[in-house]
């Protein structure tokens, strides 16, 4: 049962919201003022505090950084009437977790305390149902992939499915995706075995490590200065994990996949890129900058002879 601290200076008015929210399962304490409030913080493990604003004495803003001082993992979500921007903007400033405006309706708070407090479960609970529903969906669509467009698309499907369930702690559901996943690599296996070596003698393959430059970044580089960052070994779902990180500085204009060459290794795979080439190709337009496997030295020092 998760602890409910709330603090109110007019705690007396607020007994019906308090009543609903304990019918709904939850443990609630309540003060009318902070003195107290952090006297029983100290003594006992509460989950989250619903923390009025404006209170006698200490308020609800300056109460923040003590509560935090005493247990800083608690929850806290400010209850104020107050809508000034800059009071906003000081308890958002203050990493509270919630802002709710008065007054009140006890579904608002209940609505918050699920968000706060059940997140990861609702969260959980909603991704094992919705696979469920897809889970016959992306079996039947294994059987039905004919091209290199239609083994991409799968591809981005399964990924999104293992980063839905990196927040799910359903063992069985997540091995029931891994056996998918397991599946259709074994399919792709089989349809990289009959198509591969028809790509490289033909006009109709999909983009690839040494068509790569010239479709896609010879065309940036002649509008103006460009900027190319090239990750090594950065798979598809890490890059979905990072890419906040990048868009919160920078608009993505698009996103495309690539089919990489054979062996995947570095220094064929890196090679061929900057060479637009094979790897025989290279070898053959480059035989002393090219590297054998039983050859001593760095195998791809030479990327920029190869722009």
């Amino acid at each position: 049962m998760s602890k409910i601290l709330w603090i109110d200076d007019e705690i007396e008015l607020l007994k019906p919201h308090i009543v609903f929210l304990e019918n709904k399962g939850y443990e609630i304490t309540a003060v009318n003022n902070v003195n107290e409030a952090l006297g029983l913080i100290e003594k006992e493990p509460f989950h989250l505090v619903l923390l009025d604003e404006n209170m006698p004495g200490i308020s609800g803003l300056e109460a923040i950084p003590m509560i935090k001082d005493l247990n800083a993992n608690i929850k806290i979500v400010m209850v104020t009437k107050n809508e000034e921007e800059h009071i906003m903007e000081q308890a958002i400033g203050s990493q509270i977790d919630d802002y709710i405006l008065k007054p009140v309706n006890p579904s608002q708070i209940l609505l918050s305390l699920k968000k706060n407090l059940h997140q990861d479960t609702l969260v959980e609970q909603k991704t094992i149902t919705e696979y469920q529903q897809e889970f016959r969906n992306l079996s039947m669509e294994l059987s039905n992939l004919h091209n290199y467009e239609d083994w991409a698309e799968y591809y981005k499907k399964i990924l999104n499915w293992e980063i839905k369930f990196d927040k799910v702690f359903d063992n069985d559901f997540a091995d029931l995706l891994q056996n998918q996943k397991e599946e259709a690599n074994i399919q792709f296996a089989k349809f990289i075995e009959n198509n591969y070596e028809d790509w490289l003698n033909s006009n109709d393959k999909p983009l690839m490590n040494h068509t790569l430059f010239k479709e896609k970044i010879k065309p940036e580089v002649e509008k103006g200065k460009t900027l190319l960052l090239v990750i090594d070994n950065l798979r598809y779902d890490q890059w979905k994990v990072i890419e906040p990180l990048f868009t919160k500085f920078y608009n993505k204009v698009s996103e495309d996949y690539l089919y990489s060459i054979l062996p995947t290794a570095t220094q064929y795979a890196r090679n061929a890129f900057f060479a637009g080439l094979l790897p025989s190709e290279i070898e053959k337009k480059y035989p002393d900058k090219w590297f054998n496997d039983n050859e001593e030295g760095n195998k791809n020092e030479f990327e920029h002879d190869f722009l």
